[in-house]
């Protein structure tokens, strides 16, 4: 990090160290776009681990900041409800989606946003696809598509690493997914940005044009749902829940939220944590220099990146009752942020958790997947890829060196890269 970085962090650490607590805004989105997030959680894990926000840009709602208590709601699915949406949204910004796209559903994001005794049938109608065997033999495409990706990289001159890597290889596996033609794989990385980026940001310029894009995406998922609703099944996404008793007759809107859940969460863990992998081992080089030195630490190394980088900050739910959480009473629809990105940083349950160590005792231990029944179904797959693009690159690049500071999201969901300057000097 530079010096102007570090004084614009310690310039916000003072000013949320005086703002007073009850004022406090863990959702502010500016600060995850400049990286100044992290002291709002560090303080409120202090003095206020489960803190009510009474007033914002997105309503009142509660941020849930350390593990237990963040564990505790997760696996609550009867007292914390995910049927009213997942994340915390400004509140301009849904009275702009319906206006520009109707009125939706408030489950808007398929079988995540289902509560029992929906949501298990209809999990269950795509995990197939994520079956062991079928990572492993998708392993081997996604091996041969990684080494056609670094090999295809320019040598000793500045690129981006996250539009010629992390989309790129994200995008190979969500059209393999999807059984997607191929060739127009890219069209599934520009919607996930489509679909989460608000005007102003990524590649989304006004409403109207997000609402556009949005439904190009739909149509063509629609067409391939017609297409695969007649064929016989297949293995892929689409043709599951096509022949799927528990899903086949899902209405339109449903379909569309399932759509965007798959794109959206194939996405962001797979692209953000190989960017902030190149990014954290380049501002570490002891631990480059172990990962180099001992290339069978790519597995933990890729668990150590998905605990860092948190690749979505939080998840939302509604309480369906008044319940106590850490000494609190939330009531009946107050609703709740389970802040995945400060639990990760929880003192009392990870050692030296502002620390990027790859080699760490148990590297899985992170809340980045969620837990309970709405636990990431393509946890696999994300690590599969991540541990792959890496045995490829430390076969062929003996370094990879960032060339200036990476350019982060304007949200606080989606926790990642916009871009990411590299120079690659020489392979091996």
């Amino acid at each position: 990090m530079n010096i102007a970085l570090k004084v614009q962090a310690a310039d916000a650490a003072a000013e949320i160290a005086a703002t007073p607590l009850e004022n406090l805004n863990p959702a502010q989105m500016d600060r995850f776009r400049n990286g100044t997030h992290w002291s709002v959680f560090e303080r409120l894990r202090r003095e206020d681990p489960v803190h009510f926000t009474r007033e914002s840009e997105f309503g009142p709602y509660w941020s849930i900041t350390k593990w237990n208590d963040i564990l505790a709601v997760d696996t609550n699915h009867e007292a914390f409800s995910s049927a009213e949406g997942i994340i915390i949204t400004p509140l301009a910004d849904i009275e702009e989606r319906t206006r520009v796209m109707g009125k939706r559903p408030k489950g808007d994001i398929g079988f995540i946003t289902m509560d029992e005794p929906d949501h298990g049938p209809a999990r269950k109608a795509v995990t197939p696809t994520m079956a062991p065997a079928n990572l492993q033999t998708m392993a081997g495409q996604v091996r041969e598509r990684a080494g056609q990706i670094l090999d295809s990289l320019p040598i000793g001159t500045e690129f981006d690493w996250v539009d010629l890597v992390s989309k790129e290889l994200t995008a190979m596996t969500l059209a393999t997914l999807f059984d997607f033609p191929f060739e127009q794989r890219r069209k599934l990385t520009h919607w996930s940005d489509i679909l989460t980026s608000l005007p102003g940001y990524g590649p989304v310029e006004s409403w109207e044009q997000k609402g556009r894009e949005t439904f190009e995406c739909f149509d063509a998922f629609q067409e391939l749902w017609n297409q695969r609703r007649n064929d016989e099944p297949r293995n892929d996404l689409i043709s599951m829940l096509a022949h799927n008793p528990a899903t086949r007759n899902m209405s339109v809107e449903a379909y569309q939220g399932n759509v965007i859940l798959l794109i959206v969460g194939g996405n962001d863990t797979t692209r953000n944590t190989i960017t902030s992998s190149v990014l954290e081992l380049n501002r570490n080089p002891d631990q480059y220099a172990k990962l180099r030195a001992n290339p069978d630490l790519v597995l933990s190394m890729v668990s150590e990146t998905i605990r860092w980088q948190a690749p979505l900050a939080h998840m939302a739910r509604t309480a369906t009752r008044d319940v106590e959480v850490g000494g609190k009473t939330i009531k009946k629809g107050d609703r709740v942020a389970m802040w995945y990105i400060s639990g990760n940083r929880d003192e009392e349950m990870i050692d030296r958790p502002n620390e990027f160590i790859i080699d760490r005792e148990r590297p899985r231990q992170h809340m980045s997947f969620g837990f309970g029944i709405h636990r990431c179904v393509g946890n696999r797959v994300a690590e599969m890829q991540l541990t792959i693009i890496w045995e490829q690159i430390l076969k062929r690049f003996p370094e990879i060196k960032v060339v200036a500071e990476p350019e982060l999201n304007f949200s606080s969901f989606v926790h990642g890269f916009e871009s990411l300057p590299v120079i690659i000097p020489y392979r091996t």
